[in-house]
């Protein structure tokens, strides 16, 4: 169906129903649901060439993403927030362009699509601790949003993040609380900012109780269940094993529970296990009382949100940076309990 035979459907005119497909404040907000609802029921889909020719702009976000697995984003958790960003995109009558590229040829890549005009804006993952990728599209002007941020203020440019340091901090806590002194942190790789921030966050915790950190109960790595897994067994082995673990994803809490179980240790009892949850469409974390203990977040709504934002700064260049932080949620579950004796 395209925009007449809507418009025809609807009895208003083409102008009005494109109006409000492209949500010009001008359009009521009931005619505009009026014309979202219809649109939906009978399956329209925007003429992106058409728009594009109209409005100058190409109706595609560009994501690149490295090959290496240094980033983090190649952790399935990424497909989550995909298919969030394609529920707007799609809304929209946008498209989404995915760049796979090594990672010395991301600077490249990033230059040739402002300079091609291949894409309408970015939207760039997995921030590092001192990210040159900001500089970089701040010089080319190409809009982008982070998907978390890139520095202790992030001030300058749009970017939304969890309040990973409260997170964790907020969930050491609770572990403290639970007499836990002996907390092993399976973290993810900390030149990423997220997990440079949730290292600080857990600190803070222990600081705040007057423990010390302890080098020996702390891990960094990519977040996958063999890297939980495996963290866990070597801190078993020490002479003061941990009597709790903290970790940054959902796949590593599962690698840490592997390694209590092979040990005869019951998750919640013996040993407890607080993790970061993201809400995973494909590994939900469930049930009248969840598996896990977790400090929780959508990856999939941060999707969604991040896609709405670049989108509001695309259609208006003029608009100022857009920064949200999102606080995470702590859920009761299975895996975790009061300190042994």
């Amino acid at each position: 169906m395209n925009l007449k035979a809507l418009s025809e459907k609807l009895g208003l005119s083409p102008t009005t129903v494109s109006r409000a497909l492209n949500g010009y404040p001008e359009v009521s907000d009931a005619t505009r649901r009026r014309v979202l609802d219809a649109a939906r029921r009978y399956h329209y889909r925007p003429n992106t060439r058409a728009k594009s020719l109209a409005t100058g702009r190409t109706m595609s976000i560009g994501h690149v993403i490295p090959l290496s697995t240094k980033h983090e984003m190649v952790n399935p958790i990424f497909a989550d927030f995909i298919a969030g960003a394609g529920e707007t995109y799609s809304r929209a009558g946008y498209d989404m362009s995915l760049s796979v590229v090594r990672d010395e040829d991301e600077a490249r890549v990033y230059r040739e699509l402002a300079q091609n005009r291949s894409v309408d804006g970015i939207i760039v993952h997995g921030p590092r601790v001192d990210d040159p990728r900001i500089g970089l599209l701040q010089e080319l002007g190409l809009p982008f949003v982070v998907h978390g941020r890139a520095s202790e203020t992030g001030a300058g440019y749009s970017w939304l993040d969890v309040n990973n340091r409260r997170a964790f901090a907020r969930a050491t806590r609770f572990l403290l609380d639970l007499g836990h002194r002996r907390i092993g942190l399976v973290n993810g790789i900390e030149t990423m900012s997220f997990a440079h921030r949730r290292r600080l966050g857990h600190e803070d915790a222990l600081s705040a109780a007057g423990i010390g950190p302890d080098p020996a109960l702390m891990r960094a790595g990519e977040m996958t269940e063999p890297y939980g897994h495996a963290a866990a067994c070597e801190m078993l082995e020490l002479d003061r094993p941990p009597t709790a673990f903290l970790t940054s994803s959902f796949l590593a809490a599962m690698g840490v529970r592997r390694a209590l179980e092979d040990r005869g240790l019951k998750p919640g009892r013996d040993v407890s296990i607080l993790t970061h949850d993201d809400v995973l469409s494909y590994l939900a974390n469930e049930g009248d009382v969840p598996l896990y203990t977790a400090v929780r977040s959508s990856v999939r709504a941060a999707g969604r949100r991040c896609a709405e934002m670049l989108l509001d700064i695309v259609t208006d260049p003029d608009h100022a940076p857009i920064q949200e932080i999102w606080e995470a949620e702590l859920v009761l579950g299975q895996s975790t309990g009061p300190a042994p004796a």
